[in-house]
């Protein structure tokens, strides 16, 4: 059965919810999310909306590591992001046509974005930073930049870079630190940070910046976009994905038996 998100603290309804391992996953889509979060932006009484752009190897990380489940239960919504966990939400009873990746849900909204709606960026270089601020000023001039700062700091550094976000006063937060450390920068900035939502998204700054490649559209299609990055990084991916996949798998197997 579908989960219900909690009106009391969401009177934004962000859709159903379907269990996947031990994780409830938001079934949505790309224009629904973005509606939804603008929404929930423009109350006068909203709470900063945590969440996480979700896929297998979260899922997975969740199901197996105690500390990341702890951390990431203070999340409001893991939105799936992957084809595979798509197909498992359908499995489990949604309706959702395609997954809502987060660089493409990062195209959606530089093109779809309401002019009034303030977003910070936070992660990737300094260089990746300026060619996707570059980027968005060159495709959407009305989008409202309300901040940036570059992944690059550590814990002596965050107050001040929390400092900067909460002076810019931004509706969405959009957080590329890549996993885990992003979940663990929201799970610690949580209750001080004074914005409409902080968004996970990992590796849509590269994307839309340019810097990296994304699978091409027919391997996305078929949920090989974890088989076309493995290609490009096999060093540094190739534990994660064989590990985490295959977590992911068994654990599916054994919640349908």
């Amino acid at each position: 059965m579908p989960g219900v998100v909690d009106t009391d603290k969401h009177p934004v309804d962000f859709g159903p919810q379907f269990r996947v391992l031990n994780t409830d996953c938001t079934a949505t889509s790309y224009s629904q999310l973005a509606d939804d979060l603008a929404t929930h932006c423009r109350r006068e009484e909203r709470h900063t909306l945590l969440v996480d752009f979700t896929n297998v190897h979260i899922v997975a990380m969740r199901s197996k590591d105690e500390q990341f489940r702890e951390i990431t239960d203070t999340m409001d919504l893991f939105v799936p992001d992957s084809m595979v966990l798509t197909w498992a939400v359908n499995w489990k009873g949604g309706s959702m046509r395609d997954r809502v990746y987060g660089p493409s849900f990062l195209t959606h909204m530089i093109t779809n974005s309401p002019p009034d709606l303030r977003h910070y960026f936070l992660g990737a270089s300094q260089e990746c930073l300026d060619l996707l601020l570059a980027q968005i000023r060159k495709r959407n001039p009305d989008f409202l930049i309300a901040g940036s700062h570059h992944g690059y700091f550590g814990t002596d550094d965050e107050d001040a870079v929390l400092a900067d976000i909460n002076a810019a006063q931004p509706d969405l937060v959009w957080v590329g630190l890549g996993t885990p450390k992003q979940q663990e920068w929201i799970y610690r900035v949580r209750d001080r940070a004074r914005a409409g939502a902080l968004l996970a998204v990992g590796f849509a700054f590269d994307v839309n910046a340019g810097t990296k490649k994304d699978a091409p559209p027919w391997m996305q299609r078929m949920g090989l976009t974890w088989f076309y990055r493995l290609l490009q990084e096999p060093r540094r991916l190739w534990w994660r994905y064989l590990y985490y996949n295959s977590v992911f798998l068994w654990g599916l197997l054994r919640q349908k038996s």
